[in-house]
């Protein structure tokens, strides 16, 4: 995986204790841990419902020290943001085109050296959705490692790590349970998440 803000030594500490020092005086609290079995995994990111939660997200993650890549849409990337976009952790998904993105995100999540999290957001988009996307699920289960469940609930202002999930193989099901977890956390845009 290409070299992050995540991985860059100095400007990392800089940065992890902006983050500390904002989301205190903005009235975040931030709970949980990556637990030892999870250090490569693939993390949900729920709700997903505002441009915003892209900082508050880089903003837990270094209260957290993790180590995150993520997805998003090609246009996120375009000239002149791209460069930025990948060293903010940023992996661009092109969503016309038919293309294995399961395989090969399982793929550079074994090959990659140390720790690495994939922050997928299973509505695919910051729109409202009634169906989640389940490539979360299939990169974990290809690339096996746990799923753990992040979360970010804008209106009692807290984020961070849920329990580890293990899917079972029956999909239904599994989804079924992981959307009952996210049911009591609000986005920024709440109306915009649906978790039954």
């Amino acid at each position: 995986m290409h070299r992050t803000v995540f991985s860059t030594p100095v400007v990392n500490t800089l940065l992890r204790a902006l983050s500390v020092l904002y989301l205190k005086l903005a009235g975040w609290q931030v709970h949980g841990a990556l637990p030892a079995q999870a250090q490569k995994s693939v993390l949900i990111a729920a709700p997903h419902t505002s441009n915003w939660d892209l900082p508050y997200t880089l903003m837990v993650a270094f209260v957290l020290r993790l180590n995150i890549y993520w997805m998003g849409k090609a246009s996120l990337f375009r000239f002149p943001f791209g460069p930025l976009m990948r060293w903010l952790g940023g992996i661009a998904v092109d969503r016309s085109k038919s293309n294995n993105l399961v395989l090969a995100s399982a793929q550079a999540i074994q090959a990659a050296e140390g720790t690495l999290q994939l922050i997928v957001p299973p509505e695919g988009t910051r729109s409202k959705t009634r169906y989640w996307k389940t490539g979360f699920y299939h990169i974990a289960v290809t690339a096996q490692v746990p799923i753990v469940m992040a979360y970010m609930d804008y209106q009692r202002k807290f984020s961070g790590l849920g329990p580890i999930f293990v899917p079972t193989g029956n999909v239904e099901a599994d989804m079924l349970q992981i959307k009952a977890f996210y049911a009591p956390f609000k986005g920024r845009n709440a109306r915009q998440f649906e978790s039954e």
